[in-house]
């Protein structure tokens, strides 16, 4: 029988810990703790599983807090239930150094799943996290041992849902049936700008029925009762799951309940009294957790415990039932790589007329994928175009889960959401594909990924004017400067098909950080790896192809199709009489993380004549070809042509090449 003073206590320290710590700061969001804490407190006290003391156990639920900006509920419910959240951090909040960030950061704060502010991203991390839930399930349970076995929980704010990043996400869970999922949303009618009313007055619950989802509502936000009966009920059905309960923005503050005021600026000291003298609450001190309380949830907390001992156990006989898939389910969650991964991969001999880098890619993957199974991912509505498909594998789908082929949609955004719920899972590899130019729909799932140090794998094909008759629109030209602007995201673009081969290596090793691909529509030359440089250099981010003649007159230096440009340039500059480096250089982040030493060692201080080459805008090779340098670059969109006109147009020829390196050389 629950004891009804004690609950309303226990949800008044989560109200009263998030007030006093965004006042303390003088900053955050007060609203949405304080209106959503009756929900959040049946959620964790009746319902998700957990181990503060092991906030990693595998087979946990995983909790989201969508609406990044009401972080203090989070914190205060980790510092509660007994996760490596102090009382000090709580009142440290949104301070230099702390634990306890503005919005939600997975890799500050024990107990974060995925971090989150960018409304809408949780939500679609969510339906990563479910994805990777099913896969696993499929491949690793067998009769009596659901050894993955666990619910993504969130709670989602009216701002997630007006995001159009949820709604691609909605339509994809629903198709896939991902009943693993219970969303709480936090119906509380308020929106910076004011009332709901203003910009967001369709029926939510029919539009969630309509992408295929289960739709209950409950009428009281604060009634702990109904919503545990509705998550019990949404738990049973087989689809995906959301709960609208009508929430009060602010609950208790007395003049700032239900308005944008209990948003996003501190209560003030008056308010703060205010709300407590309503609730019977001490005014000091400050941070205040009634012994009772603070029982209750270290109970709630120690009973996790107990629940993840029962799993360990569970497993330790399937391991003794099912040893090899006992010992792969260990060695995927725990992220190790399986031993010879990238023993097998493709040796591409010299070729002339060459591939795509993305065909290429698209061999790379299946060689990967017969000895890393975690290895899974997809497209865009691409799949043809980006050669992203494991063969021998079923798409992932509501009946086949086990399926290791993504068919994303025409949903971008939220299919790099979903990659980076994947990744934070666990257990799997995942990489998304779609034409470079469509980066723009997903670079905010790009950035987060980087800020998270997840390590998603971005695959993006089509990757210049090379794209040839489909035009502008579908020419990427200040993506790849927009993107290599990214902190902590690596962007490679090999030059070849064995540069390809590498740059596989670098994202599958790469397991804290994103790293991303850029590929080619058109075949390009594969090089004689006997007369050139071993691709391996791509690793350093820049190396020497070849020096043709003794000290270089100058340094020719591209990255992807325009490599094997500068190649037959350089041959004919050298049968000329000019000396000349050939530097492959497909990724600035690897080249600036390599020692002052190497990079002097490939770019000679001495030679001042450099030109690069590259089917993009210029922003950023400034630092490498220095002040005496040229930029043979893109800075105007392009045009609707076959491709090889259009390189020649825009001054992609071996002429042009041999012209410009003259004019440098002769300054």
């Amino acid at each position: 029988m629950t004891d009804t003073k004690l609950q309303e206590r226990a949800i008044n320290a989560i109200r009263f810990l998030s007030a006093d710590a965004i006042q303390k700061a003088n900053s955050g969001h007060p609203g949405m703790p304080m209106g959503a804490a009756a929900m959040a407190y049946t959620l964790w006290t009746r319902h998700l599983r957990f181990n503060p003391n092991n906030p990693k156990w595998w087979d946990r639920d995983r909790f989201v807090l969508s609406g990044g900006h009401g972080s203090m509920l989070l914190y205060s419910l980790l510092h509660l239930t007994g996760y490596g959240v102090s009382m000090e951090d709580l009142k440290n909040f949104r301070q230099w150094g702390c634990k306890t960030p503005g919005h939600p950061e997975n890799h500050c704060t024990p107990g974060v799943e995925v971090t989150t502010g960018p409304l809408g991203q949780g939500f679609a991390n969510c339906v990563g996290l479910a994805i990777a839930e099913a896969h696993l399930a499929a491949v690793f349970n067998k009769p009596n041992y659901n050894i993955v076995d666990h619910h993504i929980y969130a709670i989602v704010t009216d701002g997630d849902l007006m995001e159009g990043l949820s709604s691609e996400a909605a339509s994809l869970a629903g198709h896939l049936k991902l009943g693993n999922i219970v969303m709480l949303y936090d119906d509380n009618l308020i929106t910076i700008d004011g009332s709901t009313d203003i910009t967001f007055t369709e029926d939510r619950g029919a539009r969630f029925e309509a992408f295929g989802w289960h739709v209950q509502h409950v009428k009281d936000g604060n009634d702990v009762d109904a919503i545990d009966n509705a998550i019990i009920t949404a738990k049973k059905d087989p689809r995906p799951s959301i709960i609208v309960c009508r929430t009060h923005i602010g609950f208790g503050l007395p003049n700032k309940q239900d308005t944008a005021k209990a948003h996003g600026e501190p209560p003030g000291d008056d308010e703060l009294d205010g709300a407590k003298k309503k609730f019977d609450w001490p005014l000091e001190p400050r941070f205040y957790v009634p012994d009772d309380v603070q029982v209750f949830y270290s109970k709630i907390g120690n009973d996790g415990i107990h629940v993840e001992n029962d799993w360990n156990s569970k497993f330790e006989i399937y391991s003794k039932d099912y040893p090899k898939l006992a010992a792969e389910f260990s060695r995927r969650m725990k992220g190790e790589l399986a031993q010879g991964w990238d023993q097998e991969l493709p040796v591409f001999p010299p070729d002339d007329k060459g591939m795509a880098t993305r065909a290429a890619s698209g061999k790379v993957i299946n060689a990967l994928a017969q000895k890393l199974p975690e290895l899974v991912g997809g497209s865009a509505d691409l799949t043809p175009s980006n050669k992203t498909w494991i063969d021998g594998s079923p798409s992932f789908q509501a009946a086949t889960p086990e399926g290791r082929n993504f068919h994303f949609g025409v949903r971008e955004h939220a299919m790099g959401a979903a990659v980076n719920g994947m990744v934070a899972h666990g257990g799997v590899i995942p990489y998304s594909a779609t034409f470079l130019v469509f980066s723009d729909y997903m670079r905010p799932s790009i950035r987060l990924s980087a800020l998270s140090n997840h390590g998603s794998i971005w695959v993006f094909t089509h990757d210049s004017i090379g794209v040839g008759e489909d035009g502008p629109t579908h020419q990427p030209i200040e993506h790849l400067a927009a993107l290599r602007a990214i902190p902590s995201l690596i962007v490679i673009r090999p030059g070849d098909a064995n540069e390809v081969v590498e740059a596989w290596k670098i994202a599958i090793n790469r397991r804290d950080g994103p790293t991303l691909m850029a590929l080619t529509r058109q075949n390009i030359p594969v090089l004689d790896r006997e007369k050139y440089s071993s691709a391996s250099g791509t690793e350093k981010g820049a190396y020497v192809l070849a020096d043709l003649g003794g000290k270089p007159d100058i340094i020719l230096m591209a990255s992807g199709s325009e490599v094997g440009l500068i190649v037959k340039a350089a041959e004919q500059l050298h049968n000329d009489g000019i000396n000349v480096r050939i530097v492959s250089f497909p990724s600035w982040e690897l080249f600036e993380m390599q020692n002052k030493e190497y990079q002097d060692s490939v770019f000679l201080p001495g030679v001042k004549a450099r030109l690069v080459v590259e089917a993009g805008i210029s922003q950023g090779w400034e630092r490498w070809v220095g002040d005496s340098g040229a930029c043979l670059c893109i800075n105007k969109f392009g045009a609707s042509a076959p491709a090889n006109v259009l390189f020649e147009k825009y001054g992609f020829s071996v002429e042009n090449v041999v012209k410009q390196a003259r004019k440098l050389i002769s300054r």
